[in-house]
């Protein structure tokens, strides 16, 4: 995925203290669960994937926004995975 981190790099570190190489190491994961358009999205312009990040050994979610005058999504946000999407993170992997 082609995403640009511009915006998104320094609200996501100073919340959730999650990297801009962490993010993409999930979004990089072969098995990660993405949800186009993002269920909790008010515009439908945002997806948000579950994917492992292996460096943190963990599950993170990360939010991207489609911008339909660029070729590329905008990297908005990330944060370690909850209890739910892990959960249907490892349902999925196992189906």
């Amino acid at each position: 995925m082609n995403v640009d981190w511009t915006h998104g790099a320094a609200h996501m570190w100073d919340r959730h203290q999650v990297s801009v190489q962490e993010a993409n190491e999930a979004l990089a994961d072969p098995l990660a669960w993405v949800m186009d358009p993002d269920p909790k999205s008010k515009s439908g312009d945002s997806i948000r994937v579950i994917g492992l990040c292996r460096s943190r050994e963990e599950l993170l979610t990360v939010i991207l926004v489609r911008d339909p005058a660029v070729s590329w999504l905008w990297g908005a946000n990330g944060w370690p995975s909850n209890s739910s999407d892990r959960r249907e993170y490892m349902r999925r992997r196992r189906a």
